[in-house]
């Protein structure tokens, strides 16, 4: 028979492997009837990525417009949020804008309905702070993300980029959102945000504020015509001509109505692709909100050299496998430790 000690590591080195090895392979094409027409889907790697990990148990909160609560491709998976905008806890959407954000990150998938979200898994936070023509100020997006982070969201989406004015105001004041995305770094979130749409070089958050923007490209993997440029955290992810979710309601954006899904552009679409890569990171195991980000940063891919693209596009499955990679040493390493610890007490209690 094997000693014991050895009997533990060979276990403990299985268990890393399986973590690793379980998880791995392609998931199917979704059946969402308009996930042909996502071309994220192919430039992020989605497919590797939901083969190891779909988002269950992972919250994003969309701090936007709010989030057409009734939405069949959201509606089973939203959690309660709030409405700085009129004061309650029913965050509806009376632009558009939220809902379309909020169907990139996490629309239900493979539901036979719609578009599919790049962490279908995941539950939704609805945080209204810009209302109904897109206006809102600092404080309350501030106020937003100290909220998710004190209520269980794991990933903060900031789509503010369309309005170059609130952008304005983040980096031109002693803004308190930069410290609120500080906060939710220090409670393990991780914060997402648009880089703007003027085509221009802006860094619209503090140098040290530990937030990953996202630039935007074409289908062609190309930047986007619109996008802003030049920060150095930033990686980039499909933002131009995206299909998403949209309330059938009328809206400032959409004033008849819709069917429940249109196509919009911007910096705004790009960034929730990435908040819902971060949730399926999240969802595998990995908690630390630097070692996600910067995960996501160092397996961007570049191959060009492109400045525009950042740090380069999102690939989510070797973001997801990297991050499914550490957790498995961490536990070898604890296994080895336990083992260590076990085998050491058992031989003192032999004398």
């Amino acid at each position: 028979m094997r000693p014991l000690k050895t009997d533990l590591l060979a276990g403990g080195a299985c268990l890393a492997f399986l973590l690793v090895a379980c998880g791995s392979g392609s998931a199917a094409q979704p059946n969402d009837p308009l996930a042909a027409e996502q071309y994220a889907i192919e430039q992020h790697a989605m497919l590797a990525a939901w083969g190891q990990s779909q988002g269950e148990g992972a919250v994003i909160a969309i701090v936007d417009t709010g989030i057409d609560l009734d939405h069949p491709d959201l509606a089973a998976h939203i959690v309660p949020g709030h409405d700085w905008v009129d004061d309650d806890d029913v965050p509806n959407d009376e632009n558009g804008h939220g809902t379309h954000v909020a169907g990139s990150a996490a629309a239900i998938g493979n539901n036979n309905v719609g578009v599919i979200g790049m962490a279908p898994g995941a539950s939704i936070m609805p945080l209204k702070v810009l209302g109904a023509e897109g206006g809102g100020s600092t404080d309350d997006v501030a106020a937003a993300v100290v909220w998710a982070a004190d209520n269980g969201a794991d990933v903060i989406n900031l789509s503010l980029g369309g309005s170059s004015d609130l952008l304005g105001r983040i980096f031109a004041q002693a803004s308190p959102v930069n410290d609120a995305i500080i906060y939710a770094n220090d409670h393990g979130v991780v914060v997402v945000a648009a880089a703007g749409n003027d085509d221009t070089f802006l860094t619209a958050y503090n140098p040290e504020t530990p937030v990953l923007v996202v630039n935007a490209t074409n289908e062609l993997g190309e930047t986007a015509r619109f996008s802003n440029f030049g920060d150095p955290r930033a990686v980039s992810a499909a933002g131009a001509r995206i299909i998403s979710t949209a309330p059938t309601y009328p809206t400032a954006i959409w004033p008849d109505g819709s069917d429940g899904y249109e196509t919009l552009d911007g910096t705004s679409m790009a960034s929730p692709h990435v908040a819902g890569i971060a949730a399926l990171m999240v969802a595998s195991g990995e908690r630390s909100a630097d070692r996600i980000m910067s995960t996501i940063v160092n397996t961007a891919s570049n191959p060009s050299g492109d400045p525009l693209l950042g740090a380069g596009i999102v690939q989510a499955g070797d973001a997801v496998e990297r991050g499914l990679g550490f957790n498995a040493l961490v536990i070898l390493i604890l296994a080895s430790v336990f083992a260590a610890v076990f085998f050491a007490i058992r031989r003192t209690t032999q004398h």
